[in-house]
């Protein structure tokens, strides 16, 4: 377990490795990663019980993760190699030909820490719930954590995933929603709205938490109480409450941030703002 200053402190360094992978890539989806960084920081090294250094693709006796919304990669493959599943040195080679750090994750390079292709949206819940009941019918009393974006929701898929989660009580699953309230064309309301978030999901039977996914200490917090909700026959959604492209205030507060990469002006800007605390790559 880390304290509260090492996860503000790691935090912070993530954040400056999302900016510089994908300013020396050229492209690359800085918002939303900057966004979850707090989350993934926390849940892989204080809240998620798996081993880095014995990765497995089935993840039998341990927790493992799925994201859903592919294209943040940049932060999960920071925070990945921050916590020992790869050497932090392979980050330079981030959307290179040929890399394991491929834009969107992909598996068949068998990068550590990455269990499906993600990144065409919609899809990462469905393999949540299988995986999810998977370890139900192997008496493993792990647990399955998923990542999606509220943009995301607007795939048909994943209702059917709700629904099946629900009916079948896949009560050891807990889906995160970045709920940031932008998507790559503007704001979740105008492009489709999601009306009441919190009434669907209890609507179609699961336990609903929210959390400030930027706090830290909330994060924390509000993950506990996720937990506590399992094993009750539904299934758990926490709606985190993010800031896009959270750390830089220039690209605080618009959806413009989505998937660009910030010129060699920009990049000087942004780091400023993020003093290096660890060492960067």
């Amino acid at each position: 377990m880390k304290s509260i200053a090492e996860l503000q402190a790691l935090a912070t360094q993530v954040r400056r490795d999302i900016l510089r992978m994908v300013y020396h890539a050229k492209s690359g989806h800085p918002g939303g990663s900057l966004g979850c960084t707090d989350f993934l920081v926390t849940l892989y090294t204080n809240i998620m019980k798996a081993d880095p250094q014995h990765f497995t693709e089935k993840g039998e006796g341990e927790d493992i993760f799925f994201l859903s919304n592919g294209h943040i990669s940049p932060v999960w493959y920071s925070v990945l190699a921050r916590t020992g599943f790869f050497p932090i040195s392979e980050l330079t080679t981030f959307r290179q030909v040929g890399s394991r750090l491929q834009g969107h994750p992909t598996n068949h390079y068998h990068l550590p820490g990455i269990r499906i292709a993600s990144g065409s949206l919609g899809q990462g819940l469905s393999v949540a719930v299988g995986a999810a009941l998977a370890k139900k019918m192997n008496d493993d009393k792990q647990l399955v954590y998923v990542l999606t974006g509220d943009g995301e929701l607007d795939e048909g898929q994943n209702w059917e995933a709700i629904l099946f989660a629900s009916a079948n009580k896949v009560d050891n699953l807990i889906t995160v929603v970045d709920y940031n309230k932008k998507q790559i064309d503007g704001s979740t309301d105008d492009v489709c709205s999601l009306g009441d978030l919190r009434a669907k999901f209890e609507a179609f039977g699961w336990d609903v938490v929210e959390m400030n996914g930027n706090d830290i200490v909330d994060v924390m917090d509000k993950m506990d109480v996720a937990k506590s909700k399992l094993h009750r026959q539904k299934p758990v959604v926490v709606l985190m409450h993010t800031e896009m492209s959270m750390g830089v205030d220039f690209m605080m507060g618009t959806h413009k941030w989505h998937g660009v990469a910030p010129n060699e002006e920009q990049i000087k800007v942004a780091l400023a703002q993020l003093p290096e605390t660890i060492g960067d790559y």
